[in-house]
C-alpha cells in the first residue's frame, strides 16, 4: 500500500477548501464538540474559583480537551461496530461523549462521585466503556503509552475471533489507538507500531499533536517532530497527515484510514495538528513556559470556530447552530446538576474487587476473560488421578498447556522463541505444531508488548498464556503488569484482564547470574490484584497452572529454572482435570518441634534437611504466595512454638518478613523463640557455583538453623 501525505500542507488548508461531507452525522458531531467545550469550561471555571466552591465539588484531576476535541469526535462516529475496540488516553473524553458517555458520568467521574468509570476510586479522566452495547474503551491509565499495546492486541484478538474461531459479529471491526505527539517517544508506541505491521493487524494509530509534551517541544519527542514523515519508509503502515483544525480535511483523512483499516488491509496511522488552548492540567501555568505570541497564534487556530464555518450556512442555518448550542447548554447544565447531585462514593466498599468475588445482588457483569459459566464448563477435581506417569516439571507444564489448548478453544500461548524453537527451556516444544501459529506464537522483542497485547486479548474475552523468559526481562513490563493487576479494582468491577504469565527464574543447575536468575517473588507480592504461584513439583504445577488458566483473576506462574534445568521435582502425573485451589499450602512432613515455611525450589532443600529429624519438623510448602495460607501457617506455629521460613529471595523485604509480620502479630504469644528466617543475603545472585552455593540457603545450614531452634 502506497504511503501517502494530505493533499493540503500542514497548518495551511482552506476551510471552505472541501464541501460538507455527506457521509458524517454532523450535526451530532458538532453537538458533542461543544458539549465536550461546555464541560471544560466548567471544570476551569470552577476550578479556578476554589475559594468559592465547597471542596466536594471540585475536580481535582483536571485535563482539558479543547482543541483536540474536532477530531476525536469526528473519528468516535466512525466507531460504530460492536466489537470495535479503543485505547485512549486522559485527554479523551469528547471521543468517549462521541460514543455514548452521557454528561452527567463524564462530570461525576471527574468529581469522584459514586458510579461512573471506577465509583470515585480513579481520576475520572481515566475512563473506559465495556463494549455491552457498542465499541470497547479499554480501561485507560494514568501513564503516558500504556495505551497502544492492549489496542494492538484487541487488533490482534479481532483476527483471531474472525479466522479461527469463524465469529461473523467481529468481520470489520478494529483497534484504535489514540495519542498525543509525545507519546510516540516510549516504548509502547513503538512495540505495538512494530505489532500492527509485522502482522498487518486491523489498527488505526490516531496521533493528535499539540506540539508539546506539558513544557518540551514535539521536535524533542521525534526527529523533526512529526512521526508521520519519520514512518514515512515502514512498510505494511498506512499513512496520512494532516490539519486538525480543519474539519473538512481531518474528517476526510480520518475516514480514509478507518476505510482502509477496515476493509483489511492492514494498519493506518493518523497524524493532525491541534492546537494547545489551555495548560497541560488543572495545576499546570502555561505561561511559565510559553511566550503570549504562542499562546495567540493556538487560539486562533481553534477548530471549533472553523467547525461552525464550516457547517454554517452550507450546512445549517445560523438559527439551527443557535438553537443547538441552546441544546447544549441545557443538557450540560442538567448532566452537571445531576452529577453534584451524586452521592459521595461509600468508603466501606473501597476494598472490594481487588481480586474476583462472588457475585451479590446489584454487582455490575465484569467485561473481559471467560464468563463463569465458560469457566463452568471447563470443570475440574481436587483429586489427582491415580498411577500417573512420572514427568519433569518442565513436561508436565507442555502437557499442561496442552490439555488447555485442547479444551479451550478461546487460549493462546506466545513469547519470545515459544513458537518454532518451543522457548528457551523447550516447554512449549512441539506446541506450535500441534496447535498451528494463530494459537502458540513468537512475538517481537518486547516485553511491554508481549504483556500489553495479552491486556487487550484477555479484555476481548481470550484467555492469554505469555511468557517471560526471565524473571529480570519482566521489569520493562512493569507498567503494564501493575496496570493489569489494579484493573478490576479501579474500574469497579467493570473490567478484568485475567492473564497468565508464565515466568522462569532462580537460580539454574550449578549457574547463578543477576540477570537469569533473579527470584524476587516479593515484587509480584506487592502488585496488587495478583495472585503468584510457586510450584515445587510437578504435580503442584499442573494444579496450580490449570487453576490460573481457569481464573478471574490475573496469574503469575513461577517456573524455577532448576526445576526445568533437572529432574529435581518430578512427579506423576495428576490427570487433564487436575485443580490446585490458590492459598492452599502442602504439609510435606508432619511435626510438633518447629514450623519450616517455604516455597519453590528451597523445598527440596528443606525436605533433606527435615528428614534428618524424625517427627520434629512440621514442612508447609506455600505453593502460592498471593494469596497464602495463612490459617495453615498459623496453626502449625501455636502448636510447634516455633517457625523458621526459607526462601530464595533476598532478606530485605522479602516474603518471609509479611510471614514473621503476620506471626508477630497473631501468633506471638504462642512463640517459644523467635522466628527465623534463612534467605539469599542481601546481594545480586552471582554467576560461579562456589559463590553461588555461598549465598543460597543449603540444606546443612537449614539443618543448623532447625537445631538451634530445636534446643531455645
Amino acid at each position: 500500500m502506497p504511503h501517502a501525505r494530505a493533499a493540503s500542507p500542514k497548518g495551511r488548508s482552506s476551510d471552505s477548501a472541501l464541501p460538507v461531507d455527506p457521509r458524517f452525522d454532523w450535526r451530532r458531531i458538532a453537538y458533542h464538540v461543544l458539549v465536550s467545550r461546555a464541560l471544560d469550561d466548567h471544570e476551569e471555571t470552577t476550578n479556578r474559583n476554589r475559594t468559592s466552591v465547597p471542596r466536594e465539588h471540585l475536580v481535582l484531576y483536571q485535563f482539558s480537551a479543547r482543541g483536540h476535541d474536532v477530531g476525536q469526535v469526528i473519528l468516535g462516529s466512525l466507531l460504530d461496530r460492536p466489537h470495535d475496540g479503543v485505547g485512549a488516553y486522559y485527554r479523551s473524553r469528547p471521543l468517549l461523549l462521541s460514543l455514548g458517555l452521557s454528561i452527567e458520568d463524564a462530570l461525576g467521574s471527574s468529581l469522584g462521585r459514586a458510579g461512573g468509570f471506577s465509583d470515585g476510586r480513579d481520576i475520572g479522566v481515566v475512563s473506559n466503556i465495556p463494549g455491552w452495547k457498542g465499541a470497547t474503551v479499554l480501561p485507560m491509565s494514568g501513564d503516558v503509552g500504556s495505551q497502544y499495546t492492549p489496542a494492538a492486541g484487541w487488533a490482534q484478538a479481532v483476527t483471531y475471533r474472525k479466522s479461527a474461531l469463524d465469529e461473523k459479529d467481529w468481520e470489520g471491526a478494529i483497534g484504535v489507538a489514540l495519542g498525543g505527539e509525545a507519546s510516540v517517544a516510549t516504548n509502547g508506541f513503538w512495540s505495538a507500531l512494530t505489532m500492527a505491521t509485522t502482522l498487518k493487524l486491523p489498527m488505526l494509530f490516531y496521533i493528535e499533536d499539540n506540539g508539546l509534551g506539558i513544557s518540551v517541544k514535539g521536535e524533542m519527542q521525534t526527529p523533526g517532530g512529526n512521526i508521520a514523515t519519520n514512518l514515512a519508509s515502514f512498510g505494511n503502515l498506512f499513512l496520512r497527515d494532516g490539519n486538525g483544525c480543519n474539519p473538512a480535511e481531518s474528517s476526510a483523512l480520518i475516514a480514509e484510514c478507518v476505510e482502509h483499516v477496515r476493509g483489511g488491509s492492514g494498519p493506518a496511522l493518523v497524524h493532525l495538528t491541534v492546537p494547545r488552548l489551555s495548560s497541560h492540567s488543572g495545576p499546570d501555568n502555561q505561561k511559565g513556559y510559553r511566550t503570549d505570541a504562542e499562546i495567540a497564534a493556538d487560539v486562533a487556530r481553534d477548530p471549533l470556530p472553523k467547525l461552525r464555518a464550516h457547517l454554517v450556512p452550507s450546512f445549517m442555518s445560523e438559527a439551527e447552530w443557535t438553537e443547538l448550542e441552546a441544546e447544549v447548554a441545557r443538557d450540560v447544565g442538567a448532566g452537571v446538576a445531576a452529577a453534584l447531585a451524586r452521592r459521595m462514593p461509600d468508603p466501606a466498599s473501597v476494598k472490594r474487587f481487588v481480586y474476583e468475588e462472588a457475585r451479590r445482588s446489584g454487582d455490575v457483569p465484569t467485561f473481559g476473560g471467560l464468563s463463569r459459566e465458560e469457566r463452568a464448563a471447563l470443570g475440574g477435581s481436587e483429586e489427582p488421578a491415580p498411577d500417573g506417569e512420572v514427568m519433569r516439571l518442565a513436561d508436565v507444564v507442555r502437557r499442561t498447556l496442552a490439555s488447555e489448548l485442547t479444551a479451550n478453544p478461546k487460549l493462546l500461548v506466545f513469547g519470545e522463541d515459544v513458537g518454532r524453537k518451543g522457548g528457551v527451556h523447550l516447554v512449549t516444544e512441539g506446541l506450535q505444531k500441534r496447535f498451528g501459529a494463530e494459537r502458540v506464537f513468537d512475538t517481537s522483542l518486547s516485553e511491554e508488548g508481549i504483556i500489553g497485547r495479552a491486556v487487550g486479548m484477555a479484555v476481548s474475552g481470550l484467555v492469554p498464556v505469555a511468557e517471560i523468559q526471565f524473571r529480570k526481562y519482566a521489569d520493562p513490563a512493569h507498567e503494564q503488569l501493575n496496570n493489569i493487576g489494579t484493573m478490576r479494582w479501579r474500574t469497579a468491577n467493570q473490567f478484568s484482564a485475567p492473564i497468565v504469565v508464565r515466568i522462569p527464574g532462580g537460580f539454574g543447575k550449578d549457574v547463578g547470574d543477576p540477570w537469569h536468575s533473579l527470584s524476587s517473588e516479593v515484587t509480584w507480592a506487592h502488585a496488587l490484584g495478583w495472585q503468584v504461584a510457586m510450584p515445587s513439583n510437578a504435580a503442584d504445577a499442573v494444579g496450580l497452572l490449570r487453576a490460573a488458566m481457569r481464573s478471574g483473576n490475573p496469574t503469575i506462574f513461577f517456573e524455577h529454572r532448576s526445576l526445568l534445568m533437572t529432574s529435581q521435582g518430578s512427579a506423576r502425573y495428576p490427570g487433564d482435570d487436575y485443580l490446585i485451589p490458590f492459598g492452599r499450602a502442602n504439609r510435606l512432613r508432619e511435626g510438633d518441634g518447629v514450623t519450616v515455611v517455604t516455597w519453590g525450589a528451597m523445598v527440596h532443600r528443606c525436605v533433606d534437611a527435615a528428614d534428618r529429624f524424625s517427627g520434629d519438623v512440621d514442612l508447609l510448602d506455600l505453593r502460592t504466595i498471593a494469596p497464602w495460607d495463612r490459617t495453615a501457617v498459623l496453626e502449625s506455629v501455636q502448636r510447634t512454638g516455633r517457625c523458621l521460613i526459607v526462601h530464595e529471595d533476598t532478606t530485605t523485604a522479602g516474603f518471609g518478613a509479611e510471614i514473621v509480620a503476620v506471626l508477630a502479630r497473631e501468633a506471638f504469644w504462642f512463640l517459644d523463640a523467635p522466628v527465623e528466617r534463612l534467605t539469599v543475603e542481601d546481594v545480586p545472585m552471582p554467576y560461579h557455583p562456589v559463590l553461588l552455593e555461598a549465598v543460597l540457603p543449603s540444606a546443612e545450614t537449614i539443618e543448623e538453623r532447625i537445631s538451634a531452634l530445636l534446643v531455645v
